[in-house]
């Protein structure tokens, strides 16, 4: 019974990441054709072709679907850093984890992702739910890290995060204002992502290879 249930398990979690991420195109578009305020949460479902009801399972709120991608990348990066290989540095580990997400991020909400960034710049509502957002993440990142290297400072921990965290969302921010180009923003990432991992590399626990318990 459970190899029968597993593809089914399979196709259903696949359902469900295509439509949110239906939901989150369809409403990124409408906002950037209609406007922000003019666009009703009945609108958004009526684009992505399920019910209203069916949007609330997925989001809360209007607002919580313009962070729908960005929520989606951090909570990947938080869980790669879970995974661990024995005799690697937690700062490998770190870099293992992000580089799958930045690409993703490279490819993800194409033309609408100056749309997001506008909304989260212009609107103090957004702002500040983008805010908590990024303070949850680096409470999350810190705790992984803490995991990682039982033995890491206190505040070298709350550093690291910091900037491993900070530092990403700033020039996806960025490259997403500006319009940059798939190809543009990969190497505008890689760039950010050596300069994280030259900050980084000063805390020593992070460096250390960790060995399986």
């Amino acid at each position: 019974m459970r190899h029968a249930s597993e593809p089914s398990t399979g196709l259903r979690a696949r359902k469900k990441r295509r439509t949110r991420a239906a939901l989150a195109t369809a409403a990124l578009k409408l906002f950037a054709e209609r406007g922000y305020e003019e666009t009703t949460i009945a609108d958004i479902a009526a684009a992505a072709d399920v019910s209203p009801r069916t949007f609330f399972g997925y989001f809360p709120s209007k607002e919580d679907v313009v962070f729908a991608e960005i929520d989606d990348r951090l909570e990947e990066v938080a869980e790669r850093l879970s995974r661990r290989v024995p005799g690697e540095a937690p700062l490998e580990t770190m870099r293992r984890g992000i580089v799958g997400i930045i690409e993703a991020l490279v490819t993800g909400q194409g033309e609408y992702g100056a749309v997001q960034v506008r909304l989260v710049t212009e609107r103090p509502g957004l702002r500040a739910r983008a805010l908590q957002r990024l303070m949850d993440v680096q409470e999350e990142i810190e705790s992984r890290l803490r995991e990682l290297c039982p033995d890491i400072d206190e505040i070298d921990a709350v550093a690291a995060s910091g900037i491993a965290i900070g530092g990403m969302q700033a020039v996806i921010m960025h490259c997403r204002k500006h319009g940059y180009d798939p190809l543009s923003m990969s190497a505008a990432l890689d760039r950010a992502m050596a300069i994280v991992e030259n900050g980084l590399g000063s805390v020593a626990a992070l460096t250390e290879p960790r060995i399986s318990p």
